[in-house]
């Protein structure tokens, strides 16, 4: 299959897994449900559900742990975005194309949202699978806890807050984004790689240096775009990054030096995939896509 009808059909899936898993939900705070479902099934780009999905099935996952360890990393990638558009954060207005969750409904319950959707996200993964492995299970619980929390996302996220107004070394850049960004997209090939069979068990390292590097070139690619798009294209307010003067690939660079930089790591990310005895030939024209987009 091809890979935009690949890429069609995986994000039908992961919106009717969502939609479903928000449906199931009881709740009495209806308004809370509503803000939930804005920032999670208002578009996107579903890049981790698809490297979650094609990772699994290369390695032989079970189709239901896929769905649970797809929406989960999703849930958690919806919430850091409602959080991160905060007035206390990024304080932005558009998220693909619409009003944030903070605009559209207040800043409270987007806050309230922003926590639910991440707790939404370890239910899902705890939920049991008879095709799974206990403890191969609590393995996937702990791998995007970890990316989450303190020892990725949220402190990539700070060391972002931290930098404002500084002047950031490439190491030191590349470390905030390797958290920031690029552990949440390691963390949906492990999954994918963690709920595959046995085999697929020796390839987690080849798997996951492919994330990391596809995960660090996707932010160069962004900082390029955040100067070089149009906020009707982005979806979201462009040339945010140097109105808070924040330190990017290009401000420290160069729009050609991050160009330079983007096709290394996008190598760097081929080379692993070629480690690997599968068919990846989907990740590869992925990864092509998703750093070449204008969006």
């Amino acid at each position: 299959m091809k890979l935009t009808a690949m890429l069609e059909q995986q994000r039908e899936r992961i919106n009717l897994v969502l939609g479903q898993q928000l449906d199931a939900q009881a709740s009495a705070a209806g308004e809370l449900k509503a803000a939930m479902r804005h920032a999670l099934l208002l578009g996107g780009k579903r890049v981790r559900p698809f490297l979650t999905y094609s990772v699994g099935t290369l390695c032989s996952a079970p189709a239901a742990a896929l769905d649970s360890a797809a929406a989960a990393v999703e849930c958690i990638h919806a919430y850091s975005l409602v959080h991160d558009d905060l007035p206390a954060m990024d304080n932005d207005d558009l998220r693909r194309g619409q009003p944030t969750c903070h605009r559209a409904f207040d800043e409270a319950t987007a806050i309230l949202a922003g926590d639910a959707l991440q707790t939404l996200a370890f239910d899902l993964l705890s939920q049991p699978h008879n095709e799974l492995d206990s403890q191969r299970q609590l393995a996937m619980l702990r791998t995007l806890a970890s990316a989450s929390g303190m020892q990725g996302m949220c402190a990539g996220q700070s060391l972002d807050l931290e930098a404002t107004d500084a002047q950031l070394s490439e190491a030191d850049l590349e470390q905030v984004h390797r958290l920031k960004t690029g552990a949440l997209i390691t963390a949906a090939v492990q999954l994918g790689v963690l709920a595959g069979n046995d085999e697929a068990q020796q390839y987690y390292a080849d798997f996951s240096q492919f994330a990391t590097w596809l995960g660090l070139a996707f932010q160069v690619k962004d900082d390029i775009l955040d100067v070089t798009s149009s906020t009707e294209t982005l979806g979201k307010t462009n040339g945010k990054d140097e109105a808070a003067n924040k330190s990017t690939y290009v401000q420290l660079l160069g729009l050609d030096g991050a160009q330079v930089k983007l096709s290394q790591l996008h190598q760097k990310a081929l080379q692993a995939l070629h480690r690997i005895p599968y068919n990846t030939q989907l990740l590869e024209e992925f990864a092509e896509q998703l750093l070449n987009r204008d969006h």
